[in-house]
């Protein structure tokens, strides 16, 4: 049980630092889907198309790529 808290504590603070990514690259002018592109490319994640595009965006839909 001890691992699963701490797993599921290292994926809560890495979908944090993404959803902070994503707005710092809107922020810079980048579109929302192609900044959600690039933080998933950097950290190694899949991300669903449709869920990138959707205005209300947020790092829970975002999964590990296998």
């Amino acid at each position: 049980m001890l691992v699963d808290e701490i797993i599921a504590a290292i994926e809560t603070a890495r979908d944090k630092v993404m959803a902070e990514e994503v707005r710092a690259l809107v922020k810079l002018g980048l579109p929302k889907n192609m900044a959600s592109q690039t933080v998933a490319k950097q950290f190694r994640v899949k991300l669903d198309e449709d869920e990138a595009a959707s205005p209300d965006f947020d790092a829970a839909q975002w999964s590990d790529i296998s």
